[in-house]
């Protein structure tokens, strides 16, 4: 039986990131980097794809598990009335290579113990060559090298390392696993201790910068340590989350890559980072954003690479089952080549928050966000493929025409505000055109609801964000309107669907189910408060801080039914989005991010 998504907890050195299952084995880690080949794949299918369990003999699911402090370093434990045992598991920050280091530590007791290492580079598909190497097990093929250091003797059977050793109370056996490519030198072997005490202070320090004051400060904190742990530190860029396929429906085909960037989380992140007091990393994104964008306005695409890359073509691992049977499994993602029309307003967006914020942008990259505004006034009005990147048919998505307003404001506020150069008079009226038609043709006045797209019966979870960006003002009765019918429609057990796949005759052009989006739940708790009702905001989001696990993650969606996390790992989005409906309902959102520019005030409070 394979781990639920909530079993598994984090490790990252922010380069990439490795999922520990409650059983104490890795089940998925790609080196070099998030996007690279998995070399622990057993996630999405069984253990010949690829892991590495560390855990008592007799084997089980952990006692319990917490992470040190404010850090990524990993403490599981098992207890028995006679014995326990601890694993304590960490990624250093990246140094002269990739490693992950396992120190196991007698509590109580004499306890056995077994590892198992199954290396298996490309998604499970290759097998290397495995042999020892100056008292290290080293293990290669084509590209990629590991080598395996630990006190402890090893075996080999069925191309699987194996160790059986004790460990009675005060001991402690390290296990270092350590990655370069195969052409370099083996690398000098890590001090697992001093590893373990150096990623520790590496996390405590960093959070140093931490600034908040409200209810919730735990799990504001941990999300900030997701964020960051999701970041690529040569780039700045911060992933979706660290896996791919995970399932929207166990068994179903709503399986996707999600090891990339997207513009489209620009702002969102940027609240989030300059609100908690973390600048350094909002520059970071900033200048990624900023790189990524240049070029052609033409060819600004919804996700890149880590790095940036613009190619993400898409194939399926047809030797992997599945997590759970959930085929296909997917590397790359086809929906980097769709037309999305709020990207553009999303990325002026969170270039202008930048901006607010004392992020002052250079001449070159005024030039480059007029380029895109050139691009917005002439396609605005195109059809596209909408934000949650349906494969159905083009529509004129509101939220889409929403985010091309909000382009156009930052541009006139950039003229207003900050003295840049442009021409204000017609970015205005062509912002006031495009409120006009949204609110003309993208709202249902018989049913006081703003709608999915122009005529639709069906409504949007994206449509909550009207207010924050300022289209509306919160005590718009329009706002109110769509929140409520949201809320009515939209809800699964008290939690918020993306949309209604099967309405207007199936919009996103997939078969299956999905579950509901963390997310969109964070947008309505924000909502809700936005329009007054206070109590209903707290008492959602509390409910919503009940579906992360226990060392504080959550996925991208959740099944109500079943009570289980679904979907990719953990989930940027959704850690951005706890930490924004914090700041909000804690009162705590700076005034800076409120909209200007129309005839009326909205925004964020």
């Amino acid at each position: 039986m394979a781990l639920r998504i909530e079993d598994y907890g984090l490790l990252g050195d922010l380069h990439t990131a490795a999922l520990v299952g409650r059983d104490g084995s890795i089940d998925w880690l790609c080196l070099p980097r998030f996007d690279a080949p998995a070399c622990f794949a057993a996630l999405l299918g069984d253990e010949r794809a690829g892991f590495w369990r560390l855990a008592p003999a007799a084997g089980g699911l952990c006692t319990r598990r917490r992470y040190r402090g404010d850090s990524l370093v990993l403490e599981t434990e098992w207890e028995t009335p006679e014995e326990s045992v601890r694993v304590i598991d960490a990624m250093p920050p990246r140094g002269e290579a990739a490693d992950v280091v396992r120190v196991v530590e007698g509590v109580s007791g004499r306890v056995p113990m077994r590892m198992a290492l199954r290396l298996r580079f490309d998604y499970g598909h290759i097998v290397p060559w495995v042999r020892h190497q100056d008292g290290r097990l080293a293990a290669v093929a084509g590209p990629d090298a590991a080598w395996l250091k630990t006190p402890v003797p090893l075996r080999s059977e069925d191309m699987t390392t194996y160790a059986e050793f004790e460990v009675v109370a005060g001991q402690r056996v390290p296990f270092v696993l350590t990655y370069r490519p195969s052409h370099e030198r083996m690398p000098r072997p890590v001090d697992a201790e001093k590893a373990l005490a150096d990623t520790e202070a590496f996390w405590t320090s960093w959070m140093r910068g931490f600034r908040y004051e409200g209810r919730w400060e735990e799990a504001v904190r941990r999300s900030l340590v997701v964020l960051k742990a999701l970041t690529y530190a040569p780039t700045g860029g911060i992933v979706a989350a660290v896996t791919t396929s995970l399932p929207e429906q166990p068994g179903g085909p709503r399986n996707w890559d999600y090891r990339f960037c997207w513009p489209r989380d620009a702002t969102f992140t940027l609240q989030a980072l300059l609100g908690t007091g973390f600048v350094a990393e909002a520059k970071a994104w900033r200048e990624w954003l900023l790189r990524a964008a240049a070029g052609d306005p033409a060819d600004l695409q919804i996700m890149y690479g880590i790095d940036g890359t613009r190619r993400l073509p898409e194939y399926t691992l047809d030797w992997l089952a599945g997590y759970e049977g959930s085929a296909p499994v997917r590397v790359g993602n086809a929906a980097s080549g769709q037309f999305q029309l709020d990207v553009w307003g999303e990325v002026l967006d969170g270039l202008h928050l930048a901006r607010t914020a004392g992020i002052h942008a250079d001449e070159p990259a005024w030039d480059l966000q007029r380029a895109l505004l050139d691009f917005l006034e002439g396609h605005w009005d195109d059809p596209d493929n909408g934000l949650w990147e349906v494969r159905g048919d083009r529509r004129h998505f509101v939220h889409s025409k929403v985010m091309a307003w909000a382009g156009l404001d930052r541009a006139v506020q950039a003229v207003e505000r900050f003295g840049l150069d442009g021409p204000v008079d017609r970015w205005r009226a062509t912002r006031d055109k495009i409120h006009a038609e949204v609110c003309d043709r993208g709202y249902d006045p018989e049913r006081g609801t703003f709608t999915q797209f122009y005529g639709s019966k069906g409504l949007d979870a994206a449509l909550l964000l009207i207010p924050r960006v300022g289209f509306l003002p919160w005590d718009d009765p329009r706002v109110a309107g769509t929140v409520e019918a949201v809320r009515c429609e939209l809800c699964s057990d008290g939690f918020l669907l993306r949309y209604r796949p099967q309405a207007d005759g199936n919009v996103d052009g997939l078969p299956g189910t999905e579950g509901a989006f963390i997310t969109c739940t964070f947008w309505l708790a924000d909502a809700l408060y936005g329009i007054g009702r206070h109590r209903e905001a707290y008492e959602l989001f509390e409910r919503l801080l009940s579906l992360r696990n226990d060392l504080g993650l959550l996925s991208e969606e959740y099944d109500p039914v079943t009570g289980r996390q679904l979907g990719n790992t953990p989930q940027a989005f959704s850690h951005v989005g706890l930490v924004n409906a914090a700041r909000h309902l804690s009162g705590t959102r700076p005034a800076e991010h409120v909209a200007h520019g129309h005839e009326h005030v909205g925004g964020e409070r």
